[in-house]
């Protein structure tokens, strides 16, 4: 078994790999905005269209699982 790691270098990967994470989930829900006909946030927002707010938590939930899983297979 290797030794524990030290506190700081776990800190600092669970920043970068965090942040990369957020980053990415912000990126893919971006470029889905792009490629749907409709603007999402106004489709949200403004006309309350809640199959839309469903679709989109479940976009990002998706996107969260496949992103964890690859940085974890990087890890």
């Amino acid at each position: 078994m290797p030794p524990a790691a030290p506190l700081a270098r776990q800190l600092v990967d669970f920043t970068v790999f965090g942040l990369s994470g957020i980053v990415l989930l912000i990126v893919g829900y971006y470029l889905w905005e792009l490629i749907t006909p409709y603007n999402l946030r106004r489709e949200i927002h403004e006309n309350k269209n809640m199959a839309v707010a469903v679709v989109a938590g479940a976009l990002l939930i998706g996107m969260g699982i496949v992103i964890a899983a690859a940085i974890r297979a990087v890890r």
